[in-house]
This record gives structure tokens, C-alpha cells and sequence, in this order.
């Protein structure tokens, strides 16, 4: 079952954001990016890592379902 949609930030979470970035909204932006393509690779150093026994044949996915 999938979650109806993905649940959106609170607008105060938005604006701590913002403000830590100081008002720079091209930080705010390329810093979550930066940390998905971090995780991107960390997910594919795991799966050459992890054998499919210990995993019992599940592979990662790396796009939302």
C-alpha cells in the first residue's frame, strides 16, 4: 500500500531552512541535492557490498515506488 502522496514540509521547517542558508535560496536548494547524490552512492557502495544471501535476493531501489 503506498502512502497517499508525500507529506510536505511545515513552513516553519521551510524557513529554518532558508534562514540557516541565509536567505541564499540556491544553497537551500543544491544542499538536499548534495546530500541525495551522497546517498545515491552509498546505496550503490552497499549493494556491491552485501551479498544476495544476507539480503535474501532484495535489491535496493533507487527511485521512490
Amino acid at each position: 500500500m503506498k502512502p497517499e502522496g508525500s507529506p510536505k514540509p511545515a513552513d516553519s521547517e521551510l524557513a529554518e531552512v532558508i534562514a540557516y542558508h541565509e536567505g541564499d535560496m540556491q544553497a537551500a536548494i543544491n544542499t538536499p541535492l548534495g546530500d541525495v547524490r551522497h546517498l545515491r552512492q552509498q546505496l550503490a557502495l552497499a549493494e556491491v557490498a552485501l551479498s544476495r544471501g544476507m539480503t535474501r535476493g532484495w535489491r535496493p531501489s533507487y527511485d521512490r515506488d
